[in-house]
């Protein structure tokens, strides 16, 4: 209560009289000020944080890409040899190429996602039950998605079983993981499994923002579910799509958990940030594994930049 009385106090007093303390303690009191204090450390300690761990981890970054080096030890200056290296390794770029992989698998998700929320954004029995199937695979970790694969691929057990009630002998089937020739391909169909929701949810709510009214005019004209969807939908959707298909292709390149749990990258199935792992942290070859990031991030912005001049060109002012 003394505290309270003193701080109400100082508000009544004429500004001449206090104290230099007096008038700090007041300052700091006043509503304005208050305000302006808060925003000020929200705005600071998160870009203090990003700063921290973001932009001074990748500025390091940058430059052990120019030298020869492990962790620990001696360091040497090479410039752009490790660059240089990078174009010049067949299973770097093998790694790069098995992103395509990845790719396709993100067009198949994309076109059953949108399928899915188109039939669910409307009057659909159990929709919020098919809703939250759809969607759980994607709360799942990672790490557990891949021990699940792991076990619906192996050798006789769940896939090749299923396959087997068709009338395929597990003679004639390929070794999913092992077989280089639909390996990368089984990987990748795990993507569409884990992803599938996340598009669909955000397809959903864009389909969701359409007018109601835009559908009952167009039924009252006799148009068919698919006109609704050609001329109505779809024109609605085209920046979600493309933020959509920006996610997916990002992840592609970035694949990493799907390689990694289910075959540790072997058989030629390691991806760009497996590869980098496995030169960074078991190879020594911290140097090079750096180069490999930083390429794949101007790849990631070439896209980036490719997307927004897309965008801009023909769909801005729709």
């Amino acid at each position: 209560m003394e505290n309270n009385k003193e701080s109400i106090s100082l508000f009544l007093l004429p500004p001449e009289s206090l104290t230099r303390s007096q008038k700090i303690r007041k300052f700091f009191q006043e509503k304005k000020t208050q305000k302006h204090v808060t925003i000020i450390l929200f705005s600071v300690v998160p870009l203090l944080l990003l700063i921290l761990f973001t932009y001074l981890p990748f500025g390091e970054m940058v430059k052990f890409s120019f030298y020869k080096m492990k962790y620990l030890g001696k360091r040497t200056f090479i410039g752009w040899q490790n660059y240089q290296e990078v174009f010049h390794r067949s299973d770097i770029l093998k790694a790069l190429f098995n992103s395509l992989y990845y790719m396709g698998a993100g067009v198949i998700q994309l076109s059953m996602a949108l399928f899915f929320a188109c039939i669910l954004s409307f009057k659909t029995p159990l929709k919020n039950f098919f809703k939250a199937t759809l969607f759980f695979p994607y709360l799942v970790c990672a790490l557990a998605v891949g021990y699940i694969f792991g076990f619906f691929y192996s050798r006789g057990l769940v896939l090749d079983s299923v396959l087997g009630l068709f009338g395929l002998s597990k003679g004639t089937l390929p070794y999913w993981l092992k077989d280089r020739s639909i390996n990368n391909w089984s990987i990748a169909a795990t993507s569409i499994w884990r992803y599938q929701g996340q598009s669909m949810v955000l397809f959903i709510g864009a389909i969701q923002a359409i007018s109601p009214e835009f559908f009952e005019a167009s039924s009252i004209d006799g148009a068919t579910r698919w006109q609704q969807f050609q001329y109505i939908i779809l024109p609605s959707l085209k920046p979600i799509v493309i933020l959509n298909f920006m996610l997916m292709v990002k992840g592609s390149l970035s694949a990493f958990e799907g390689p990694y749990v289910l075959t540790y990258g072997m058989n030629g199935t390691a991806t760009t940030v497996v590869l980098m792992h496995q030169l960074a942290h078991e190879a020594g070859k911290v140097g090079l594994a750096s180069a490999m990031a930083v390429i794949l991030l101007i790849i990631i912005l070439a896209v980036t930049a490719l997307q927004n001049l897309i965008y801009s060109k023909f769909f801005k002012g729709e």
